[in-house]
């Protein structure tokens, strides 16, 4: 059964523009230990694909807490809710701490699509509830 869904467009021009005034602070707050570490080595080959990775980043956790939801609102928070890939390159979401579980607790599940373009970042979330 279908818990929620979420979608969100970013503007990749704003992720842009904060990471210009605040420099990796913002990348550090956006995301987690794991994606950071991804995101400072597509930054070092080439800046514009850690900007693209961080803007569908934003994207997919934006998405993620509408669909369960609750928004930025805890026990949701940027770090706590890691976009990773699969071996095959499929997105998928993986939680940390009380988020995890606070998701657990509701039997929930989640599904995740992300895609960026010249200017913009999409992403769209299902999230279910399982069987009992």
């Amino acid at each position: 059964m279908i818990h929620g869904i979420g979608t969100d467009i970013c503007d990749i021009r704003r992720i842009r523009a904060s990471f210009e005034r605040h420099g990796e602070r913002f990348a550090q707050k956006i995301l987690s230990e794991t994606e950071l570490a991804v995101w400072r080595r597509r930054s070092a080959r080439w800046p514009e694909r850690g900007l693209r990775y961080l803007a569908t980043r934003f994207s997919a956790k934006e998405a993620f807490s509408k669909a369960i939801g609750l928004g930025m609102r805890l026990p949701m928070h940027w770090r706590l809710c890691e976009i990773a890939n699969r071996p095959s390159g499929e997105p998928m979401i993986v939680l940390h701490g009380g988020l995890k579980e606070w998701f657990e607790a509701q039997g929930l599940a989640a599904h995740i699509s992300v895609t960026d373009e010249s200017e913009y970042a999409a992403s769209f979330c299902v999230v279910e509830k399982l069987p009992r």
